[in-house]
């Protein structure tokens, strides 16, 4: 019996260990709200973008996501000045530093896919958009909670079908949804993983 509850310590002192490790300046209401973000501005693009040129879908996403990441970005900033403790500092750059990449690839990508004339390039941007978001949440996975793999993997499958269906379809398979679906749906299964693994169990030990 000793043994089994020397066991049982010894594992609850492994997750300790491990929760202590996790990044906590990603927030849930943050990713939700990027997450509803994405979805209305695919409703409300057919009333608000008017044209056939390509890069108008480009241009009008582009503001999207710095809305979304301004919203998500503000949070992580604001708990980085709050912190005091130097190692949180470190593990906030970190973590930002192993997403940064994939977003710099996907920032250059966009701008070079826009510069030709045949703009039948433009229709693999989405596809694109989904696998470097995927890749970028996969290499910060050993800093967040394990759930978030799913979420990675969903924004890879969306875009390899996303490609996929561009391959076939060319400009004709641009949709807002195409944009808002796999974002919106990722931020807000991201924002409920955060919530449900670090802030209930955070709230919950405060009692």
């Amino acid at each position: 019996m000793r043994i089994d509850k020397a066991l049982e310590q010894i594992s609850e002192i492994h997750e300790h260990l491990a929760m202590s490790q996790l990044f906590r300046g990603y927030r849930a209401v943050p990713a939700v709200l990027s997450g509803v973000l994405a979805i209305v501005a695919a409703w409300i693009q057919p009333f608000i973008v008017s044209g056939v040129d390509p890069r108008i879908f480009v241009f009008y996403w582009t503001l999207v996501a710095v809305a979304a990441f301004s919203i998500e970005g503000g949070s992580v900033i604001y708990g980085y000045l709050r912190e005091e403790d130097p190692h949180a500092r470190q593990r906030t750059v970190t973590v930002v530093g192993q997403l940064a990449p994939s977003l710099a690839v996907g920032v250059i990508v966009t701008i070079a896919f826009l510069v030709p004339e045949d703009r039948r390039l433009i229709s693999f941007l989405p596809g694109i958009w989904a696998l470097l978001y995927g890749l970028g949440l996969s290499a910060s996975k050993p800093f967040l909670p394990r759930m978030i793999g799913w979420v990675a993997v969903f924004y890879i499958l969306c875009g390899c079908m996303l490609l996929r269906r561009a391959v076939g379809l060319g400009l004709g398979s641009l949709s807002p949804w195409e944009t808002g679906i796999p974002f919106g749906v990722g931020h807000i299964l991201g924002g409920v993983i955060l919530y449900w693994n670090l802030e209930r169990r955070r709230h919950g030990s405060e009692r």
